[in-house]
């Protein structure tokens, strides 16, 4: 079960408070790119990582240049006792596996709760939604009064705290108030910056979201 932190509200307005913040993107070079390391970037992943023109709301290149190659998306050799089809988030090492058949998983990188937020345990997707609503609780307009014009829910677009897409996790039926999500903040990911919400690249979120289905398992662990 998830750990009962979860439901306490001063942590679930904390949490929701986590996918509220400004929106930082880059653009990529056509052809070719180097990492601040000097490596140089595959033209494979300058097209995984291409503008979305078609998007609702056309998604930038990311610039991959500010990101650790590491957390580039691929498919990795990835042992689990889960079946195939399962999310994992792996909280230390910032990376999120869907499980996948023959002992392969799709690795993505991601940005995950600040410490006194994280989260564990066992739940599960109940469904999914493209260029979601977000709306600040009570508690945080109280902090922020500023937020109180979204206190209807706040438009979709790059602008939102859930990005392109959005996965809503629950546990025995009740919502947890967390999400598997969008953000075009490159810099976050790969660091704990949210208070336990799951960060992926808008164009991460979107190749996950296609992968799964509502009722997708999706486990947590924190060590």
């Amino acid at each position: 079960m998830l750990n009962r932190r979860l439901f306490l509200a001063s942590a679930a307005a904390a949490l929701t408070a986590a996918c509220a913040s400004g929106n930082r993107t880059g653009q990529l070079p056509a052809t070719g790119a180097q990492t601040a390391q000097g490596a140089y970037i595959a033209p494979e992943y300058l097209q995984m990582y291409r503008a979305m023109p078609e998007e609702r709301f056309p998604i930038p290149a990311v610039d991959l240049t500010k990101i650790d190659p590491v957390y580039y998306r691929q498919l990795v050799d990835y042992y689990s006792p889960e079946p195939a089809g399962t999310i994992i988030v792996d909280t230390p090492n910032r990376f999120l596996y869907l499980t996948m058949e023959n002992g392969k998983a799709m690795r993505y990188g991601v940005g995950i709760g600040r410490a006194g937020f994280d989260w564990g345990g066992r739940a599960r997707i109940a469904y999914k939604r493209p260029w979601p609503t977000w709306t600040p609780p009570a508690d945080m307009i109280a902090r922020e009064p500023e937020l109180v014009e979204f206190k209807n829910g706040m438009a979709p677009g790059l602008e939102n705290p859930l990005g392109a897409r959005a996965l809503y996790i629950f546990e025995g039926g009740k919502d947890t108030l967390y999400r598997v999500h969008g953000t075009s903040e490159t810099w976050s990911i790969g660091k704990a910056v949210s208070s336990g919400c799951v960060r992926l690249l808008q164009q991460d979120v979107i190749d996950l979201y296609n992968r799964v289905p509502d009722g997708t398992p999706i486990v947590v662990r924190q060590a």
